[in-house]
């Protein structure tokens, strides 16, 4: 049995408004790549256009699915994770959907057991039936095995049933629904299509945005799904209430420049939301079409994304970069994040070895690498306060840059490097600014104070920031 380490991103009041209930899902599978992503953004597309008000939420630290699921149900997209985001946390933005939805969404993440926590703890915590979705197109009676075990592994999962995907014909979803377990519900099959896929690149999905037939392909998928079982609401679910966090606007009067676009996409809606409720006046820029800072800008959020594949064209606007120099020198937050880490330093080499000029904020290089270089939960014990978050990431940073400190895997191992200047703050750990709003506040408000400076690593050498 997984321990959960919940941490509680608000308390839980006896005087909170009444539970809501609500038709609920989890949409699980036995691994990644079985289409989870697929049929939760189908479903949500099928929904919706049978005019039901359709909330997703994705377990796990991902920010590309959302944005599909986004598209498809025409709603922002929260993340849940009891290891990053803290049972409390869940609980009350579940519980806000609930009050406004006709049906919630849950996509997991990996295999239904896979981490600790799963995504099976988040359904059994809050009681959310679990629909596996299983890729038959190498299976027969075997599909039947697969989901009695997926059913009966741990004891307490409300599981509700499965779903056959990439089916090949009518014969073949016939096989699979008799392996079936007596009594296990059978949701349908769905056929092989691949002109409704979902393209993919190196960290997964391909952005929404860049998706040029999105609306069509969630048509198509949502066709698939018309005539089938999971076609029909699930169950309501009681969602207790919890109250939201109280929020102090410590960031009043403060403008907060956030980069956002192809190149500079990795952003939860909860933290956007978390710096409104801090007070923050945001103001959305892309250095991809050439903006440069937007003026009077008291903070700069550089997230991550895919600088490498847009390094060309981040490179020619030597403006941006010559304006986030200035706003450094005159002591000016900036928090850098994975690709906005990687901004700042003098080169970028994209995956065809070609080496691009950045802002040159920061010493060294980010070299695309071939493969993944980390993955997983980090939490950093920053002067402003502890925060959680994670790291996904192809690159490998070379630089003479010393730490100010690293931030820790769950397991209490080191994790990644994070930098401080001034109030410079650049790591590849993508921070989930819910875990800690005051501390958030502190990163983009104060002018200075962090005790980080420039430095040679031990010898003298070039140190490689990636774990």
């Amino acid at each position: 049995m997984s321990t959960i380490v919940v941490r509680h991103a608000a308390a839980i009041s006896p005087e909170a408004p009444a539970a809501v209930r609500c038709p609920a899902l989890f949409v699980a599978a036995p691994a990644s790549g079985q289409g989870k992503t697929t049929i939760t953004a189908a479903l949500a597309r099928l929904h919706t256009r049978l005019g039901r008000r359709v909330r997703v939420f994705k377990c796990g630290p991902d920010f590309l699915d959302p944005q599909i699921h986004a598209v498809a149900s025409g709603a922002p997209v929260d993340n849940v994770d009891l290891g990053m985001c803290g049972e409390a946390d869940i609980a009350w933005r579940l519980h806000r959907a609930a009050g406004e939805a006709d049906l919630i969404l849950v996509e997991g993440v990996m295999g239904l057991y896979d981490g600790a926590p799963s995504g099976a703890d988040i359904a059994r915590r809050f009681g959310i039936p679990v629909m596996a979705v299983i890729d038959a197109r190498a299976m027969a009676q075997t599909f039947g095995a697969v989901a009695h075990g997926l059913a009966h592994y741990r004891p307490g999962l409300p599981f509700a049933g499965v779903l056959a995907n990439h089916v090949g014909s009518a014969r073949h979803a016939e096989l699979l629904r008799v392996s079936l377990p007596a009594g296990m519900r059978w949701f349908g099959a769905v056929m092989r299509d691949a002109a409704a896929a979902l393209p993919e690149r190196h960290l997964g999905l391909l952005q929404a945005a860049e998706i040029e037939d999105l609306d069509a392909r969630l048509e198509r998928l949502a066709d698939h799904l018309q005539h089938t079982g999971a076609a029909a609401l699930p169950p309501a679910v009681e969602f207790p209430a919890v109250p939201a966090p109280v929020i102090p606007p410590l960031l009043a009067g403060r403008r907060v420049a956030v980069a956002r676009d192809a190149a500079y996409g990795f952003i939860y809606p909860a933290n956007l939301d978390t710096l409104r409720a801090l007070g923050a006046e945001l103001v959305f820029f892309s250095p991809l079409a050439g903006e440069l800072l937007p003026p009077a800008s008291d903070a700069v959020w550089l997230p991550g994304g895919y600088p490498e594949l847009h390094a060309a064209a981040l490179a020619a606007n030597t403006g941006l970069w010559s304006a986030l120099r200035a706003h450094v020198a005159a002591g000016k937050p900036l928090l850098a994040e994975c690709g906005g880490l990687m901004s700042l330093l003098e080169t970028v080499v994209d995956r065809d070895g070609a080496a691009h000029a950045f802002a040159g904020l920061l010493p060294g290089c980010a070299v695309m690498q071939k493969r993944l270089v980390a993955l997983g939960m980090q939490e950093a014990a920053l002067p402003e306060g502890r925060l959680s978050g994670h790291t996904f990431h192809y690159s490998k940073t070379e630089t003479a840059l010393v730490p100010a400190l690293r931030a820790r895997r769950p397991d209490g191992d080191e994790g990644e490097a994070i930098y401080r200047c001034g109030a410079l703050t650049a790591s590849y750990v993508h921070f989930w600014f819910p875990s800690n709003p005051a501390a958030v506040a502190a990163l983009f408000g104060a002018a200075g104070g962090c005790a980080a400076q420039l430095g040679a690593a031990p010898g003298g050498g070039v140190s490689a920031a990636a774990t």
